[in-house]
């Protein structure tokens, strides 16, 4: 058998079992709601310029390169609601998104290596740091990964500080179409294993794919139900 008549035979399996954590009439309804408008409400550069806490969060964190942006959009379907770029590290500020006047998407700052000074880098991620403990309005933050890579040292930080402050976080792989089925399967079995003593940690871990759409749909039923809205 070979490499790709192996992956063709492999990826049903997978979608299935992921499949299988929602109802039909759940990722239905979570389709309709993200199909809503979503518009780009701030950017807030200090924690005084927060908006008020008035409606349900759900925050993206990740490494610089991980992909934050193209899975927000892929999430609204929209290709340029956040601004991707080809410069990992550019997100300065903590950016609001809403949808459908219901809830909001939020885009922290990526760490790990933004082209930035020592002291520009401290500014932002601090900021991004303070938002977690002081916003009571968060349902969850979702911590991207890349699937090609997993779970690496620089993401032991963000991780004890939201199982410091308690914010519930959920592990999302990005870029999951960029490796064989199997070994994406490998990749949540270990990063499942790794997060499974962090208090904080949702056991679920979701694989996406932006370009493909892989996981999507199920990363919104998550969101959908976390925050308790609905179309």
């Amino acid at each position: 058998m070979t490499d790709e008549t192996q992956n063709n035979a492999e990826t049903p399996a997978a979608e299935t079992a992921e499949e299988a954590l929602y109802s039909a009439e759940t990722l239905e309804a979570a389709r309709v709601l993200f199909a809503r408008p979503a518009t780009f409400m701030m950017g807030a550069a200090k924690i005084e310029q927060l908006p008020a806490a008035d409606l349900p969060e759900v925050t993206f964190a990740g490494r610089s390169n991980v992909g934050k942006s193209s899975l927000i959009n892929a999430l609204v379907g929209q290709n340029h609601l956040a601004r991707a770029s080809n410069e990992p590290g550019r997100t300065r500020e903590v950016n609001f998104f809403v949808l459908d006047e219901k809830l909001r998407l939020v885009d922290l700052p990526g760490y790990g290596w933004a082209k930035a000074s020592k002291a520009e880098v401290k500014k932002f991620q601090n900021l991004g740091r303070d938002y977690l403990r002081g916003r009571p309005n968060l349902k969850r933050a979702y911590l991207l990964i890349d699937a090609r890579h997993g779970l690496k040292a620089v993401d032991n930080e963000p991780m004890d500080a939201l199982d410091v402050a308690a914010v519930s976080y959920q592990i999302v792989l990005t870029k999951a179409d960029k490796i064989k089925p199997h070994e994406l399967k490998a990749v949540i079995e270990k990063t499942q294993a790794q997060i499974k003593k962090r208090p904080a940690a949702h056991p679920v871990v979701l694989a996406t794919s932006s370009e493909k759409g892989h996981g999507i749909p199920e990363l919104r039923a998550e969101i959908m139900t976390t925050c308790a809205v609905g179309p």
